[in-house]
């Protein structure tokens, strides 16, 4: 959904000292957000709330790299993505 240089981009990084660690937190985010909407992969969703939802997960996992409470975070991607998942039980 994102490359790596529009995720540095977002996050403010310049650098290339950390490229590995950034593709593993977007990689993650997607998975999440993807994980989150009942959905295999986010493939080619554009949808506005899906961008900010994987770009909310990718810059929370960075900052909070040590202590990330992911279940609070996959809270509030739900409620944050509640009309975009896919209603199967």
């Amino acid at each position: 959904m994102f490359s790596l240089d529009e995720a540095k981009k977002y996050l403010r990084v310049d650098s290339n000292d950390e490229d590995d660690i950034i593709q593993q937190e977007l990689d993650a985010a997607e998975s999440l957000v993807a994980s989150v909407l009942r959905k295999d992969s986010l493939g080619e969703d554009d949808s506005p709330i899906v961008t900010v939802a994987v770009l909310y997960s990718l810059a929370y996992i960075n900052e909070h790299r040590e202590e990330a409470d992911h279940h609070a975070l996959t809270i509030t991607l739900r409620n944050l993505l509640f009309g975009e998942r896919d209603p199967r039980f």
